[in-house]
Parts: C-alpha cells; sequence; structure tokens
C-alpha cells in the first residue's frame, strides 16, 4: 500500500509513506487533533526542557510509545536523541517495515520552525 505525499499530492512508495506518517504523529501534540484527542506524541511538549540523560531517556521512550502505538505497518529498532545548533532535537530512528527484511534510516525534526 502506498500513500499520497502530503505536500506534493505525489503518490508515495510504502517505505516513504510510513516516513511521513511517523513524521506527522511526531510533530503532533497530543490533544490537539479534533476526533483522535489521543493522536500524536509529547514529543513537541518535551523539547524545551534541558538536554541531560534523563530527558534524552525520555525524548527516547516518547517517540517509541506514539510509534508503536500509531504506526502498525513498521517496527522501530533504534532511536538517537541529537540536537542542533538552532536548538532543535534531532530524532534518528531506525525502523523495519513489516513485509520487508531491510531497516530503513528517518531523521525527525521537533521544535521550533522544524
Amino acid at each position: 500500500m502506498s500513500g499520497i505525499s502530503k505536500t506534493t499530492g505525489k503518490v508515495l512508495s510504502r517505505r516513504e509513506h510510513i516516513g511521513q506518517s511517523i513524521d506527522d504523529i511526531l510533530t503532533t501534540p497530543i490533544r490537539t487533533r479534533l476526533m483522535r484527542r489521543n493522536y500524536g506524541s509529547y514529543l513537541p511538549q518535551m523539547v524545551d526542557h534541558p538536554a541531560t540523560a534523563a530527558n534524552r531517556l525520555r525524548l527516547i521512550a516518547a517517540t517509541a510509545q506514539a510509534i508503536m502505538k500509531w504506526e502498525p505497518r513498521t517496527r522501530l529498532l533504534s532511536v538517537r536523541v541529537g540536537f542542533t545548533a538552532q536548538g532543535k532535537c534531532q530524532l534518528h530512528i531506525v525502523r523495519r517495515d513489516t513485509n520487508s527484511v531491510d531497516s530503513t534510516t528517518y531523521t525527525v525534526t521537533v521544535g521550533g520552525m522544524a
């Protein structure tokens, strides 16, 4: 199954559509989507916290929780947290899509004008 790009309207491959979905899930704050108040993640509320080891772990946990709950077409293999010079949070996600043997690396930027 493939999908449509939310920016160009062009057809996306399954892998690209899952990446777009993960981006939407992680950048949507919980309780902001009408009719689906539980949709999204806690990442947007967490990115302004200090970059301590405990908060990095919270970011990873929030990422894993949101992807496991809202994107059943993929399995999370690892998440690394980094920060840009502008203070934005970058999540480097390695995932394996169902019905695939290959893993995919995907980066999501959260915070500020991502």
